[in-house]
């Protein structure tokens, strides 16, 4: 990659899913010069490449190895995982591409992101992607993502989407698009049987731009803020310290955990806590590491009758949204199905088996994101606090209840040798159970959400509130957790930033 430059118009920190695209579109006019830093390296693992070797990728170096502090609610650490290195959580993720249930977007707006409703996200969701044979109204033509469901389908995966119609739940044509409830082929980011990710789709055609430079393995120290404006950034490659200069505007896409610490590492955040850490405060913004939240999962496994095939794909090629019960008045679970057997605490996972793995999709429990320390590369304290509400917890039982009941269903009757977990049927077995073996489905949002009031830290343009030439645009500014997987919706908050950022610079 490039050597260290001095100054730049734009600095954008973080190479992954955000940062690929915001490079990539800021750095289409000539006369602008982008600097893109990430932390981690080069893509140099080929089982990046590799769709259903994604599960070996979360405890990699591609992963910065997070867990989270102990959960209240259910007395475990969490594993986290969050990718490091270019693309980011995009190259080892499990590549499902959802936008989620719209109606998971009207908590933005309730929430006070006036104009980013599903509707208003739209054409950032269809500028992203490239849907073959795709609903032009509703999807994408044209995009840099080639999206498509896995084909062929893993036949297990095809037996339990048929156990869930025979279970009276309906088929959705295109359950990655929105519109839809039931269950259905999800879209992926796997083209030609390789995965897709960000740096792929956005960096990779453009990194030989000459008004583009990218500085990888560079841990960023602070963002410099002179007289309430964002300057530059200081940052270290091999120990050697670097500052770098910024005409234009900051953009932070650290992500989640990334873009909070480093606002707060850089004195922006909430006061006492910052003092606590021995950081020095340049502005008290409540709001920076709140209301963190994540998709909790836990799994229904089954012992296969026969030899599962292979997997070709993710593994989870299919998933469900629905309700949990006739009175919740918009999708609350999603399901995936996945053509192994999902991690199981004990010893006891089989050798041939197939998962319902079960997700709270639009929790109501909150978190924190906190700095453990004032130095740059200390792990942050993470805790989103799972089925802390106890909606969450009851959400999560009822999640599995009906995922056991697709799972008795007479299509799944060649494949099934027996349910391995949970083989439970009352409440607070179940309870139990969520607790011992929740797990994230490492879709952490909301430590920098958009809005007006005094707990939010970005205004409805993603600009910090309070400091001038920085704004966050990455999974952080989500203010709700979209009823999906959230790579999707990253993809769309990235391409409306870019814009939003061009649009400025174009009007002063």
């Amino acid at each position: 990659m490039t050597s260290a430059v001095d100054s730049c118009e734009y600095v954008v920190v973080g190479g992954g899913t955000a940062g690929c695209v915001i490079a990539s579109r800021l750095s289409q006019g000539d006369g602008t010069r982008v600097l893109l830093v990430e932390a981690g390296g080069e893509q140099q693992v080929a089982a990046i490449s590799v769709p259903a070797a994604w599960p070996g990728l979360v405890q990699s170096p591609l992963s910065w190895g997070d867990f989270t502090v102990q959960q209240a609610a259910t007395g475990t650490t969490v594993m986290l995982p969050r990718g490091r290195g270019l693309g980011g959580s995009s190259a080892i993720n499990a590549m499902n591409f959802i936008r989620g249930h719209h109606t998971s977007y009207d908590a933005w707006t309730s929430a006070g992101a006036k104009g980013w409703g599903f509707d208003d996200l739209l054409p950032y969701f269809k500028r992203s992607e490239n849907v073959v044979g795709g609903d032009p109204d509703l999807r994408g033509l044209d995009g840099p993502l080639t999206v498509a469901p896995a084909n062929p389908g893993n036949p297990v995966v095809a037996a339990l989407l048929d156990a869930a119609e025979q279970t009276g739940y309906r088929r959705a044509t295109d359950i990655s698009g929105g519109l839809e409830e039931g269950f259905g082929w999800s879209d992926l980011n796997v083209v030609g049987g390789i995965r897709q990710d960000a740096f792929a789709a956005y960096l990779s055609p453009v990194i030989e731009r000459t008004n583009l430079d990218v500085v990888t393995n560079a841990l960023v120290h602070r963002l410099r803020i002179e007289h309430g404006r964002c300057t530059g950034i200081d940052y270290s490659v091999a120990g050697e310290l670097v500052s770098v200069a910024c005409t234009g505007e900051v953009v932070l896409t650290a992500g989640t955990i990334g873009s909070a610490q480093l606002l707060m590492l850089s004195g922006i955040g909430p006061a006492g806590q910052l003092r606590r850490v021995g950081v020095d405060v340049q502005l008290d913004l409540p709001g920076v590491g709140e209301n963190m939240h994540d998709h909790p999962i836990a799994n229904v496994v089954y012992r296969a009758a026969r030899p599962v095939p292979a997997a070709r794909f993710n593994h989870g090629e299919a998933i469900g949204l629905l309700r949990s019960g006739p009175w919740v008045t918009a999708p609350d679970l999603q399901f995936v199905f996945l053509d192994a057997p999902g991690h199981i605490p004990s010893a006891d996972a089989p050798e041939q088996g197939y998962t319902i793995g079960v997700s709270a999709i639009t929790p109501r429990s909150r978190g924190t994101v906190r700095l453990a320390g004032a130095e740059p590369g200390r792990a942050p304290l993470i805790d989103p606090n799972y089925v802390a509400d106890d909606h969450d917890m009851a959400t999560m039982v009822a999640g599995l209840r009906l995922a056991r009941e697709i799972g008795r269903a007479p299509a799944l009757d060649p494949w099934r040798d027996a349910e391995v977990v949970p083989c439970l049927d009352d409440d607070e077995g179940l309870r139990s159970y969520v607790r011992q073996t929740l797990a994230s489905y490492s879709h952490p949002v909301g430590t920098c959400r958009i809005g007006v009031d005094a707990t939010s830290v970005v205004d409805l343009e993603l600009r910090v509130h309070g400091i001038e030439g920085l704004r966050v645009a990455d999974g952080s500014v989500i203010p709700a957790i979209p009823s999906a997987n959230t790579n999707a919706t990253v993809y769309a908050i990235a391409e409306r930033a870019a814009d939003l950022i061009l649009h400025s610079s174009h009007s002063h």
